[in-house]
């Protein structure tokens, strides 16, 4: 079996959570875990992993601020590149998402497995596809779920100039990508107190059912 492709990773974790009244969104929890760390868990693969954003890390992740801060998502993925430069990170892929995923193990693992298998089959050829991304029902790339060629990164980075406030789809404009379908749920992020809400709800254990109600 070969070996497994090495990624790095760039998690975004400096939004202001405007529609929270401010609060940091890496720091709420869901089902027990922080956001930030339900992120960490899916990309725990990753040589290299960087944050960036004003919030505590764990052992082993580094972390970053865009100069200066709250320069919108392109400024954070900039910045993180060159975090994961100074760590050392040097992984041809990087994966780059946000830390607000309300489900980010079963997303991101399907983003995974299907770039995995792509970049590692003897059967399809990748070498033109500078990334692979999540998109949801209506075949709209989310460009914070996706793991792209670094060097595509960067390009795109340059060709920009500064990053301050500029879009992730003009980033991401002269990418070829490709997009992997995904339901609601894998999509689905975290932006109000009712998405905290409800997920915390879907998520709650359910008992398991008696012998007797199996037999109804």
């Amino acid at each position: 079996m070969s070996e497994p492709t090495p990624f790095d990773a760039v998690i975004l974790a400096g939004g202001t959570g405007s529609r929270l009244g401010g609060a940091s969104k890496a720091d709420l929890e869901l089902d027990g875990q922080r956001l930030l760390d339900r992120v960490l868990v899916a990309v725990a693969d990753a040589d290299t992993i960087t944050v960036v954003g004003d919030v505590a890390v764990p052992d082993g992740v580094h972390r970053t601020l865009e100069d200066p801060p709250r320069g919108g998502p392109v400024a954070g993925v900039a910045a993180g590149l060159s975090a994961l430069d100074a760590a050392g990170g040097a992984a041809e892929w990087t994966l780059v998402a946000s830390c607000d995923l309300a489900n980010p193990l079963p997303a991101l693992g399907r983003l995974l497995a299907a770039w995995s298998w792509a970049v590692r089959s003897t059967d399809v050829t990748t070498d033109d596809h500078d990334g692979w991304c999540l998109a949801d029902a209506d075949d709209r790339p989310q460009w914070l779920l996706g793991i792209h060629r670094t060097s595509t990164l960067r390009r795109g980075l340059e060709r920009l100039g500064s990053p301050r406030d500029r879009a992730l789809h003009e980033l991401f404009a002269e990418a070829t990508l490709v997009t992997v379908p995904a339901s609601r749920a894998d999509v689905a992020d975290i932006d109000t107190w009712a998405d905290l809400a409800a997920w915390a709800q879907r998520l709650e254990p359910r008992d398991e059912p008696t012998q007797q109600e199996d037999e109804r």
